[in-house]
């Protein structure tokens, strides 16, 4: 029952950050950097109200007794934040397509992840999906010279950080309240004291955008919840492999809402990495169903 839960907040996290696109899209005119500082601070807001209803503020004090989670959990801070701070450029600059093949090929990288440090093991014809992943990588990098530098850093920095809070365990609003703490004085700082953007000063704004600003920590917090609940109950390579959810609701809106062009070679690699998608994800279901069986 439980790893059928997880399934559902990965799912729902996933198609949370699908949409998300739409929302940065509203506040074009505002520098990324300063919507990432919003971002980090009404987050921090949200989460303290979330753990002073439920009363887990105990947990906080217990966590910075334990010295190695409190550095895992500083070590996210910055990756997400990195995440975070790539992916609102990268929409808000006609780079969607980019951010949407980064977040194709983090399932490969957070399955070697996977393979190499929590010693996960593919089965059948995983295997075969991984290696046509890799093709699509490097039919990209050949054909076009490079890797986009938005899909390499949006790859890494998620499933390094997907490995990292699993590694952590330690509860969703718990960890993800400590990252914030973490950040939260940079983006402070940056904000009132280093940014001339004229809509740091909410006194100055419409209401409209007050509230589009605030609610960056709620539409921030809710579907890092769904995941970091997700993550710690199932295996990371399926985890991981469920991410085709948001970067296809990403690919689809670059295409046919924000008229993105669309480039032969990057078709080809998002050709590979579907395929591999299709079949690792089924030979996933294959071995659940095989599981449950034997149970």
């Amino acid at each position: 029952m439980e790893n059928k839960k997880a399934l559902i907040y990965g799912f729902s996290a996933y198609f949370l950050w699908g949409v998300f696109p739409l929302y940065f899209k509203m506040i074009t005119e505002i520098p990324p950097i300063d919507i990432l500082c919003h971002r980090i601070i009404w987050s921090f807001v949200f989460l303290a109200l979330i753990l002073a209803v439920k009363a887990e503020f105990l947990e906080i004090k217990k966590l910075f007794q334990q010295p190695r989670k409190i550095v895992l959990l500083s070590c996210t801070s910055f990756l997400i934040a990195l995440n975070w701070g790539t992916y609102i450029w990268a929409v808000n600059n006609d780079h969607m397509l980019d951010a949407s093949l980064g977040y194709f090929i983090n399932p490969l990288v957070s399955v070697c992840l996977g393979m190499f440090f929590l010693k996960e093991r593919l089965v059948g014809k995983q295997w075969l999906s991984i290696l046509l992943a890799v093709i699509g990588v490097v039919v990209q990098i050949v054909e076009v010279g490079s890797l986009s530098w938005v899909a390499t850093i949006l790859a890494l920095s998620f499933a390094f950080y997907g490995l990292l809070r699993k590694k952590a365990n330690v509860s969703a609003e718990t960890g993800l309240f400590l990252e914030t703490i973490v950040l939260l004085p940079i983006a402070f700082i940056y904000l009132f004291f280093i940014s001339t953007d004229p809509a740091v000063d909410l006194t100055q704004n419409s209401w409209k955008l007050n509230t589009i600003l605030l609610s960056a920590g709620i539409i921030t917090t809710v579907p890092l919840l769904l995941f970091n609940a997700a993550a710690t109950k199932i295996s990371l390579s399926i985890l991981g492999f469920m991410q085709y959810i948001a970067p296809s609701m990403v690919f689809l809106m670059a295409i046919f809402l924000y008229h993105e062009s669309l480039k032969l070679p990057t078709l080809v690699t998002f050709a590979f990495i579907w395929v591999a998608l299709v079949i690792y994800t089924l030979e996933a279901i294959k071995g659940m169903k095989s599981k449950e069986k034997n149970k």
